[in-house]
This record gives structure tokens, sequence and C-alpha cells, in this order.
């Protein structure tokens, strides 16, 4: 055989030994990073009225960016605030009753009672003295120049006017001592109630403005001027627009490589040449199998868990349900490796609106050039 053929059979024999090394290590070594596929999410509120009334306005467009408590849109009011009205004069009547129950009688009224028991005690002196001159008559002339009627109505007359006396007398000691505790007491629950019932009607008027309950983006305007609102119909949706996640299924063979915490890079298809950070915020606790939305390299029925990959989207230009392709950095024992670590930024990473050091900073913005300004 020819030496030039002879070196051409050892060369390939090289190239094909090289080939089955390659493919075999190859094989068996973990790769380097992971790739999961998503769709990004985000909370959303369904904000109906508290009450049933007529709409008057409506303040806001869909897409519109609304901070917490801004005015969205205003019930009429036209019935509600003669009701706030009525109750305030209710309570108001009330506190009044209440102030007269705690103050006690007034000196006039009780210097009326006095002068009340002064004439009754001059008319039972009157009456008493008229009935014993008609007993005095009578015995004197043997009951010849008084008749028994006439007796017996002085005897009546001096007790009637005895017992106005003691009447009298009692009044007298009932003004002095004031309203009973119980009657105090009785005034100042109702106008507990009243004031209660005021509080009430003045919450429903301000009911009447629906506001936002926090910084979002009106997605639906559901309501417009002259409908009927309705507690159990929403008047708009809003969508939370931090924080914003990818939710993403990662396979049961590949869990142990990811952590709560890890940073991540996350593109999507409207913005390809842009890469969002990003971390691990939460690894369920529950294995599924793959929702059929779901589109991985590797279409099969298998068991998977739901991973929330928190994103940076400071100009808001991710949006709800668009797919989304998450990037991690792992190597083989990551998971077991970086416990430690994952322990200490397990509170960043479920808490999305705080500071995360896997989001890159411009170095104005940085704590450290903050403190050096």
């Amino acid at each position: 055989m020819p030496r030039t053929a002879r070196l051409t059979l050892v060369l390939v024999a090289v190239l094909a030994l090289a080939a089955v090394l390659w493919w075999t290590l190859g094989r068996h070594r973990a790769p380097s990073g992971l790739v999961l596929y998503g769709n990004v999410d985000l909370r959303q509120v369904d904000l109906p009225f508290n009450d049933s009334e007529r709409i008057a306005q409506v303040l806001v467009q869909e897409g519109d960016h609304v901070k917490a408590g801004q005015l969205l849109a205003r019930l009429d009011t036209s019935r509600l605030e003669p009701q706030v009205a009525k109750a305030q004069a209710q309570a108001a009547a009330q506190q009044q009753a209440l102030l007269r129950l705690q103050h006690g009688n007034r000196p006039e009224e009780i210097a009326e009672a006095r002068a009340n028991v002064a004439a009754a005690e001059a008319d039972a002196g009157n009456a008493q003295a008229q009935y014993r001159r008609t007993q005095s008559l009578a015995a004197q002339s043997g009951g010849r120049a008084v008749s028994r009627q006439d007796i017996d109505a002085s005897r009546e007359a001096a007790d009637s006017a005895a017992a106005r006396l003691v009447a009298n007398q009692k009044a007298l000691v009932l003004e002095q001592i004031g309203p009973r505790r119980e009657d105090i007491d009785q005034a100042a629950a109702l106008l507990r109630a009243d004031q209660a019932d005021l509080a009430l009607a003045r919450q429903n008027l301000a009911n009447a403005e629906l506001r936002a309950p926090l910084d979002t983006v009106v997605r639906s305007r559901l309501v417009e001027p002259g409908d009927m609102s309705s507690p159990q119909q929403p008047a708009f949706t809003l969508a939370i627009v931090d924080p914003k996640w990818v939710r993403a299924y990662v396979d049961e063979p590949d869990l142990g490589r990811i952590h709560e915490g890890m940073c991540a890079t996350v593109t999507v298809d409207s913005f390809a040449a842009r890469r969002f950070d990003g971390w691990v915020g939460f690894i369920s606790q529950l294995a599924e199998f793959t929702p059929k939305t779901v589109e991985t390299t590797q279409l099969r029925s298998s068991l998977v868990y739901e991973v929330r990959v928190f994103v940076s989207d400071p100009q808001d230009e991710l949006r709800l349900g668009m797919p989304a392709t998450v990037q991690l950095a792992t190597r083989p024992g990551s998971a077991a490796a970086s416990s430690s670590g994952a322990a200490n930024s397990s509170g960043a990473a479920n808490s999305p609106g705080a500071a995360n050091p896997c989001i890159t900073r411009p170095a104005s913005q940085s704590p450290q050039a903050g403190n050096a300004r």
C-alpha cells in the first residue's frame, strides 16, 4: 500500500475517534445554561363602584397611566347629598339633647319648683284652717249651723291641698337632683347611632367617586356616562405594571439547577435586540403537567414546575401574554453550591419592588454614587 494511502487511513481513523470521544463526553456534560419559555404576566384589578347609582362622569380612557388616588369616575350625587344633610341634622339635634341632660336643670327651673312648693304650702295651710273653722262652728252650734256635707268638703279640700304640697316638694327634689343616669346614657347611645348613620351617609357620598387603588394602567373602560353602576359589574380593569414577570415552566430534571434569587435574562420577539434584566422570584412547590399553551424545544407530556421570573421594565414595554424566552446561567450543582446565596437573596426575590442585584443600573443611580455626591 502506498505511503500516502496509509497516512490518509490513519488520519480518517483519528478523526473518527475524536468525533466519537466528543459525542460521548459532550452527551454526559451538563449544559452551562438553561433556557425557559413562557409568557409575560402581571396582576389585574377589576374595579367596581360600591353602590348602584347613575354614572355622571368617566374621566379616563384605555391606556391611561393613573396614580394611586386619582379620580377615575363619579356617580350622580343628587340623592346622596340630601341623605348626608339629613343625617347631619339628626346628629346635631341629638347632640343638643344629650348636652341638655348633662347640664341638668336650669336655676330658673329650680326656682320655679320652689315657688310651686311655697304656693302649695299656703294653699294647704289655708285649707287646713278652713277645715278647723268648719269643725269649730259645727261643734258650737250642735251641727245646726253647718251641714255634714260642708264639713266633708272642707276636709277633702284640706287633704287635697296637703297632697299637692307633697307632690310639689317631690318635684323640687327631682329638679335639684337632675336627670337620671340612665336617661343620659340612652341619649348618648342615640347620639352614637345618629353619628354612625352620618358616617355611613358620608361614606356613601365618598364612594360616589371611584379612585385608583394604586399606580396602574387602564386596560379596559367598561362603563359610560348614563350607565347604572353595580357592585357586581366592574367599571374598569386596571393592569398593575410593577411587578411584571414571565410565567415559565421548568422540567423536573432541571429543577435542582435553579433557585430563587438567580439572575436571568429575558428576551421577546418584539424587541429582539433588547435584553431585560430579571431574577427568579418564585418556584412552585407543586408539580403539574406541561400546559398546552407552553411551547418548548421538547414538546412532550411531562411533569414541570411553574417558575416566575420577575422582569425589570421601567419603560413599560412588555405586554400581557407576550411570549418570552428566559435564559438562566447555571452550572452543574449550582443549586447546591449557591444555597446560602439563595437564602440571603430570598427576601429580595420575593419582593419585586425592592432593589435586586440582578438589575443593571447606571452609575449615577447606584447607592455608592449617591453617597459620593
